[in-house]
């Protein structure tokens, strides 16, 4: 059967060839743009969407920025339109009041990313031009109201009703697994090999989330390894081991590896909806499990504790750990939210702050990032929902009772040491 994927690929593929022979205006972007928005024609307007796109994506990096810079001032709200529809709604609301309204309360840019996206294979390119976008936010901030527009539709166009979870296996298609290789953000890959250790043995799994108009692009994957206990060590993780197929049936999913893979959703919020679906996913395929966690790093661990007065090559594992707790609890930003933003997002969930252990990752990456310091959180599926809603509201934090006690006293030594 041909998947979904090959059929819109190839329909990608017709459509443009024949876009490509249509006649093509010798005109500026914003030209451009200002035709297809004025164009009632839908052949015309997928031709005029294709040459927009073209000429955007063969734009030097001068001209690109040129071209967001008209769309933040000439593609604005109509604010004069948007007082009056107001009024009239206010004056009498009704379905026309309320269209108008709506109508006007949406910028030109918005119209015009959505007539953008009526070209066949346009998400992904408009997903880059968003990526090209977030390089220039830091020296051009007044691009912010661009980027507010784009990560407003994509929330729409990627919510979790259009995502499709796939398994990716040893046996997934060379692309894909190229891909995997690509976007992997937390534990390189290092060759195939590596990539075969993580895939093949029958204690390992990875499922990614894939949107039917980006075939072949995954957006966010994870790994996770299947044991009888909870691991102390990625490189255990990660290391070449014996076939596991006598071993006993697993009781733990350990989600060592999360990566967001489209620089251009950044934002847009899929690692919540991923680790649930495969929750669900794993409990179908394995009845034995009870325990669902992760290895997570602490990226941001050696940068604070390089803040404090000791070392960190002086403290032993035990201060290390103890350290570790007293950040991940403790350090705020200054909105109050965990300054670790790993632990934001597991936290965010519902999870909580099981265990920490020293000389967890042993890479030059996880020395360099977190003196090895490892961190599980705990996913209980019961307390998932109240735990969540704590975080959120209070700012409460989930953790067992040996990390608090680690955190809690800690801090107090930190404070009486100042």
């Amino acid at each position: 059967m041909v998947s979904l994927g090959a059929l819109l690929t190839n329909l990608f593929s017709q459509t443009t060839n024949w876009l490509n022979n249509e006649h093509r205006l010798d005109l500026s972007l914003p030209a451009l743009s200002e035709q297809l928005l004025s164009n009632k024609g839908e052949v015309t307007g997928l031709s005029l969407a294709q040459q927009i796109l073209d000429k955007f994506e063969s734009e030097t990096a001068e001209n690109q920025k040129a071209f967001f810079t008209t769309l933040a001032t000439d593609f604005d709200l109509d604010i004069t339109s948007l007082k009056d529809a107001l009024q009239t709604y206010q004056a009498g609301a009704d379905k026309a009041s309320y269209h108008a309204l709506m109508t006007a309360a949406s910028s030109r840019r918005q119209t015009l990313f959505k007539k953008l996206n009526e070209l066949p294979g346009a998400t992904q390119r408009l997903v880059n031009m968003r990526k090209t976008l977030l390089g220039l936010l830091a020296d051009t901030p007044e691009l912010a109201v661009i980027d507010q527009d784009l990560q407003h539709l994509f929330t729409s166009w990627f919510n979790r009703g259009f995502l499709v979870l796939q398994p990716i296996s040893w046996s997934s298609p060379a692309h894909i697994l190229e891909k995997i290789i690509a976007y992997e953000a937390v534990h390189a890959i290092e060759s195939w090999d590596d990539l075969r250790r993580r895939l093949q043995p029958r204690d390992r799994r990875c499922f990614a989330f894939f949107h039917p108009a980006m075939p072949g692009e995954p957006l966010i994957f994870v790994e996770i390894a299947l044991s009888q206990d909870i691991p102390d060590s990625i490189q255990a993780i990660l290391a070449d081991r014996p076939d596991a197929s006598e071993e006993a049936a697993p009781t733990t999913a350990t989600f060592y590896s999360i990566s967001n893979c489209q620089i251009g959703l950044a934002g847009i919020s899929f690692g919540n909806s991923l680790i649930k679906t495969v929750v669900a996913e794993l409990r179908r395929e394995f009845e034995s499990l009870t325990q669902f966690v992760t290895l997570s790093p602490l990226p941001q661990f050696a940068r604070w504790l390089s803040r404090q007065t000791q070392e960190a090559s002086d403290r032993d594992e035990a201060e290390l750990t103890a350290l570790a707790a007293c950040y991940l609890i403790h350090e705020k930003t200054a909105d109050g939210v965990p300054l670790d933003p790993v632990a934001r997002f597991h936290l965010g969930n519902g999870a909580l702050i099981h265990a920490l252990h020293a000389d967890a990752d042993t890479s030059e990456n996880g020395q360099s990032r977190s003196h090895g310091v490892m961190v599980n959180y705990l996913y209980d599926l019961k307390q998932l929902e109240a735990n969540h809603q704590k975080f959120v509201t209070d700012g409460d934090i989930a953790c067992s009772n040996k990390v608090k006690e680690k955190a809690d006293s800690t801090r107090t030594r930190l404070q009486n040491s100042d």
